[in-house]
């Protein structure tokens, strides 16, 4: 069986060990696969992985080996997956591998933005000008007592909520029309987004959740409020964002995600002016853990096996 990673660098650096595939085929790695490449590299193979590499109905038709698609990843937008049901190939992805390590960064960005520390740390070599033992340059908050408002409790979101209790944050979530839940304390949109003082985005990304915070939102928030996203950049309407921070309506923000990556440099979060108005982004990193890779690669080696004993696992079409 021949088994092609398409865009094996969106996983592997050399620190995750591959050979448990090698026992079901041929392995062959791609570091990267551009839409003019598709067909040529995933040429012959009947098991093709992928974490970005978009599969349309015309692609899948010109692939008669393709028998299953396995997406290092939990997001499958990027596959037709009728077509892909049509020609009776599985789909399947690897879901809650990452939570622990998203977990974690959102509170890495959650700290910098409140203790500045990415500020004072960059900073360093001028310390020994100072006329005083510390510096006083750049505001620092404490989280305790204050409240952090989570946009979707799933098992990221929940995660979070459990972090946030330790540090002595009250927690409450943004309802759902429909919603049921009693597990936190949910409250409406206007009050969830004027009463929390920290706002973290882990809903999945839809036609309803899709620019969830524009300028309605944003113009509720508290001026010394702070925004998370470590979900989906098209959640956020970036021209809002940033005109709200340009304006000093929210305190700062701390991003993993935009609605295009990698970015433009039009986008204007990458405005050189908002460094200075407490906004923090990385580069999609929240994921990379080598414990959630491990993870992600574990359950991409689980999908193939369940696949070759006839029941499928996480199948998503």
């Amino acid at each position: 069986m021949q088994i092609n990673f398409l865009d094996s660098s969106t996983l592997h650096r050399g620190d995750l060990d591959f050979s448990p595939f090698e026992k079901y085929g041929s392995l062959t790695f791609h570091d990267t696969t551009s839409p003019y490449q598709i067909l040529d590299h995933a040429a012959g193979a009947e098991v093709v992985v992928t974490n970005k590499v978009p599969f349309s109905a015309d692609t899948l038709a010109q692939l008669p080996d393709l028998k299953l698609i396995l997406i290092a990843a939990t997001g499958f937008n990027h596959i037709d997956l009728e077509a892909a049901k049509e020609r009776g190939i599985p789909v399947c992805n690897v879901a809650g591998y990452s939570t622990s390590a998203v977990a974690q960064h959102v509170f890495a960005l959650l700290l910098n933005l409140v203790t500045s520390a990415n500020r004072y740390g960059a900073e360093i070599q001028t310390w020994h000008q100072s006329p005083i033992f510390t510096h006083l340059d750049h505001p620092v908050t404490e989280l305790a007592d204050k409240t952090l408002g989570i946009v979707g409790l799933g098992e990221t979101g929940s995660a979070v909520a459990r972090i946030a209790e330790a540090f002595g944050l009250s927690v409450q979530a943004l309802a759902r029309e429909g919603a049921t839940s009693t597990s936190r304390n949910r409250v409406g949109k206007e009050e969830f987004f004027a009463t929390s003082d920290i706002i973290s985005l882990h809903c999945p990304l839809n036609p309803e959740t899709e620019k969830l915070i524009n300028a309605e939102p944003l113009g509720l928030m508290k001026p010394t409020a702070l925004l998370i996203n470590t979900g989906r950049g098209a959640l956020i309407d970036e021209p809002a964002l940033a005109k709200a921070l340009h304006e000093d309506q929210i305190a700062g923000a701390g991003l993993d995600v935009l609605s295009v990556e990698p970015p433009s440099l039009e986008n204007p979060l990458l405005s050189p002016e908002l460094r200075a108005k407490n906004l923090l982004i990385t580069p999609h990193t929240a994921w990379t853990a080598i414990e959630a890779r491990q993870r992600l690669l574990d359950g991409l080696l689980g999908n193939l096996e369940a696949w070759l004993n006839g029941e499928p696992d996480n199948q998503v079409n």
